[in-house]
């Protein structure tokens, strides 16, 4: 596979490699009322029709067309129709029959007549207005028949589809399982939130965000805790990991004395893909897999591990659900600020993004871009990407985005 300087790879093959390691899981059977943000494993056909027969579209009365073709006419009423409670007759010729929206037109009857357009008098009812064959009639099966496919797989499920669904008779939906994700950090220096912290100690903010964006995507997340930087720690976690389907490690995976991730998961059968990108946050990003279960080492530093996590982890959370988005949408947008030329590795660049009166989207690139820096990471919506070598570009030109919420 081509390579770029040191032991680089291009941030497309990565991309590639990732998610040929990855594979869709298999499917089980869930509520409809508890389908929000799955994904539809296989195609959902209708039970029934809707609606099953020709209803009314207004408040009014079924009539004959032909008796309203001259108005104003009297009618005799003879009845009425209510959703639920239909009328149980024929209109004949001179009859009418109060109907509300949603009811049963019956027999005999072509046309409605809306409430506004007659005089009630007792049981007779002149229409004042000529009223067609159909009008106001929602026929039988206007919005879906038997049968008919409707929900395709591979979709992301919303309450748009799920009470589409549930109109269409169907109580149960086959789905992809979601991929329980195992998360740990790496570092003596890390304690967790709330946590007495010493002089050399961090708080853990890496292992509850990628959780969190786990979770956001569709995943179970599973977070294992801290492993200290010693073999034993990091083996002894590892043990942790039987039944889940990708591991995700924070930290101890660039070239110091210690990080030990490559090392000691090496040594437990850790078979390494690549550990070197192109990229600019996340250049230490190691994939590959261990004991049959795909693994994603990230960088330590919480901006590198959100970057890498949106570039990497969501596609393959994508492929292991079988969504149909396993690659990132890339938009563009007007520049807001001046960026200079780029280098040898394609950057991500951490920025607004806010829309004009006339629609207008502009990336606005934060004055600084450290890696450490997690306030102006939440405060971002979208990475502006640079390809490597990328000239400088003046502010009001077009550039390339990824939405970080995706």
């Amino acid at each position: 596979m081509p390579e770029i300087t040191e032991g680089m790879i291009a941030v497309d093959v990565a991309l590639e490699n990732v998610l040929a390691g990855v594979s869709q899981l298999g499917s089980e059977d869930i509520n409809v009322a508890d389908a929000q943000g799955r994904i539809l494993a296989a195609d959902v056909a209708s039970h029934l029709t809707q609606p099953p027969v020709d209803v009314s579209a207004m408040d009014g009365y079924a009539v004959r067309a032909a008796d309203v073709t001259t108005v104003p006419a009297t009618l005799a009423q003879i009845g009425e129709s209510a959703a639920g409670s239909g009328f149980d007759g024929k209109i004949e010729a001179g009859q009418t029959i109060r109907i509300f929206t949603g009811a049963p037109v019956p027999e005999g009857a072509d046309a409605i007549v809306i409430q506004e357009d007659t005089d009630v008098d007792g049981d007779q009812i002149t229409m004042k207005e000529v009223s067609p064959a159909g009008k106001f009639i929602r026929p039988a099966g206007l919005d879906f028949n038997t049968g008919d496919v409707l929900l395709k797989a591979g979709i992301r499920l919303n309450s748009r589809n799920t009470a589409l669904a549930a109109a269409m008779n169907v109580p149960w939906l086959k789905v992809t399982r979601q991929p329980r994700v195992a998360i740990f950090s790496t570092g003596d220096e890390l304690v967790m939130p709330g946590e007495p912290l010493g002089p050399d100690q961090i708080v853990n903010s890496n292992s509850i965000g990628l959780a969190a964006f786990v979770q956001a995507n569709g995943g179970v997340p599973i977070n294992l805790g801290i492993a200290k930087d010693d073999p034993d720690s990091l083996r002894e976690i590892l043990t942790t990991t039987t039944g889940t389907d990708m591991l995700v490690t924070i930290g101890g995976a660039s070239v110091g004395d210690y990080d030990l991730v490559k090392t000691v998961l090496g040594e437990e059968g850790l078979d390494i893909t690549f550990s070197r990108v192109a990229m600019r946050p996340g250049k230490p990003l190691i994939f590959g897999k261990i004991k049959g279960i795909p693994m994603l080492g990230l960088p330590g530093n919480p901006v590198s591990a959100g970057v890498t996590a949106a570039l990497f982890l969501r596609p393959a959370i994508n492929k292991m659900l079988g969504a149909a988005d396993t690659t990132h949408v890339t938009e563009t947008a007007v520049l807001g600020r001046d960026l200079a030329e780029n280098d040898k590795r394609q950057d991500y660049i951490r920025a607004t993004l806010t829309m004009g009166s006339d629609g207008t989207l502009t990336a606005t690139p934060f004055d600084h871009q450290d890696s450490s820096m997690l306030a102006r990471f939440a405060e971002a919506a979208c990475l502006i990407i640079r390809a490597p070598f990328a000239g400088p570009i003046k502010a009001g030109e077009r550039v390339k985005f990824i939405r970080l919420d995706g």
